[in-house]
């Protein structure tokens, strides 16, 4: 009596032999299919993971100390502009004050002379104010002139209005105090009257 499990190879249906095992329930036969690989273990992934971290927090505090060195440097860098800019405003105004110093000295000299020779005070004030105009142009806001010019409300105050006849309506003619400097440098407007129409 011949084996009714074994199978011919050249039938259908027949099985060819592993992968699998073979198996037989009853009246069926079936092929058992192998077991799947095991899965890496747990420690492996875990030590994957601590080791990224550590990576990342290296990285982090790395780039918190270039932070740290970035505010440093900047802070540094502003202390030290301050400085320059502090030094160089004492400066400025040292050399003003010294240009100031000639002026009072005329000033004193003239007070000098104001019980001997009245005449000399007024000489040492025109001195003194055409010194003091000088030291104004030097510095860069000269004594302005305008008389005789438009009336220009960026560079001039009204401070009245007249009827002259030899004058254009609109035009300055006469001025009360006078400007020093001009356009973005000028220090002060011009206190003028201006000619009115008929």
């Amino acid at each position: 009596m011949s084996d009714m499990t074994s199978q011919d190879p050249g039938r259908p249906g027949t099985a060819t032999g592993p992968p699998g095992r073979h198996a037989r329930h009853g009246d069926h036969e079936f092929q058992e299919q192998p077991a799947p690989p095991a899965a890496a273990g747990p420690q492996g992934a875990d030590a994957d993971l601590v080791a990224e971290l550590a990576e990342l927090k290296d990285r982090v505090a790395e780039l918190e100390n270039l932070w740290r060195r970035a505010l440093a440097d900047a802070d540094n860098m502003r202390k030290r502009h301050a400085r320059e800019i502090g030094r160089a405003q004492e400066e400025e105004r040292a050399r003003v004050a010294r240009e100031l110093l000639p002026v009072l000295d005329n000033l004193d000299r003239a007070l000098e002379h104001a019980d001997t020779d009245p005449g000399a005070i007024i000489e040492g004030v025109h001195a003194v104010r055409d010194q003091a105009a000088d030291l104004l142009s030097r510095l860069g806001f000269p004594r302005r002139d305008d008389l005789g010019a438009r009336f220009d409300p960026a560079r001039h105050d009204a401070v009245g209005a007249r009827q002259d006849a030899t004058a254009q309506p609109g035009t300055v003619v006469e001025v009360v105090q006078p400007a020093y400097g001009d356009g973005e440098r000028q220090l002060r407007p011009a206190l003028v009257v201006v000619a009115k129409g008929d």
